[in-house]
């Protein structure tokens, strides 16, 4: 096989283990190669759906008979006899609470994480895509205008010029069944998605949350008057910075 080489290298590649320059290596062939792209994107979402299992955690059932054998182990003291019970109450109470919030908290952090993942895997498919974007234009006063109808919410784009960054285009994406915009932005040879949904229509994500990183790739997240905005891209982090401030400044 022509690609053996190159596929054995992407599970290292899109785990951030590969050397800067193997890593450089790989996205050049990924550019060019379609059927490389496909099994990175395969990959991708296999991922995907390994981490989103990874996030199911069923406290244990037999937790709670282990603090109460524990608690029943002590032998009281006479004097305790009577207010024990209250206290061993109150403390499998709080255990319970305790293990219901940070049950609550891991399932926030999984909603977010599974979220950025399928954002990942919605970019690199737009990477593989022979038409990456349904409007190609690097005016903003085309490109925004032609998301009119097509989602329920409008937003601002930045003024580029004199940055090193170009507009390529845009579409309309889609995160549980919501409707949202895709920007796809050039900086160099790399591309960047920009991605915007209803805050509303997210469900439980958390901005604090949001992680910076995911699958190699660097991620940047905010809310702004309702919407929320996913900067994604195989670029270094300060180049999404710019982005993501020249986009806030448009808002």
């Amino acid at each position: 096989m022509a690609c053996e080489s190159w596929t054995e290298k992407l599970d290292a590649y899109f785990d951030g283990e590969l050397p800067a320059e193997e890593a450089r290596a790989v996205q050049e062939h990924l550019r060019g190669c379609s059927s490389c792209t496909a099994e990175g994107l395969r990959r991708v979402q296999q991922k995907r759906t390994v981490q989103a299992a990874g996030q199911r955690f069923t406290p244990d059932p037999a937790f709670r008979a282990r603090i109460q054998s524990s608690i029943a182990a002590r032998r009281p003291s006479p004097w305790g006899r009577y207010w024990f019970p209250a206290f061993a109450t109150a403390t499998v109470a709080a255990v319970v609470v305790a293990g219901a919030f940070l049950l609550n908290a891991q399932h926030e952090r999984g909603n977010q994480q599974q979220l950025i993942s399928e954002l990942v895997d919605q970019h690199v498919a737009t990477l593989a895509s022979a038409n990456p974007v349904d409007v190609i234009s690097t005016d903003r006063h085309t490109v925004k205008p032609w998301f009119e109808g097509k989602i329920p919410f409008t937003f601002n784009l930045s003024e580029l010029q004199g940055s090193p960054f170009t507009l390529i285009g845009g579409k309309v994406s889609y995160v549980s069944q919501s409707p949202g915009a895709e920007l796809i932005f050039r900086v160099r040879q790399h591309q960047i998605s920009v991605f915007i949904f209803q805050e509303r229509g997210l469900g439980e994500v958390r901005d604090k949350e949001a992680p910076r990183s995911a699958l190699s790739f660097e991620v940047r997240s905010w809310q702004h008057n309702g919407l929320r905005y996913f900067v994604i891209g195989d670029v270094s982090g300060q180049d999404l910075d710019k982005l993501s401030e020249l986009i806030k400044a448009a808002g």
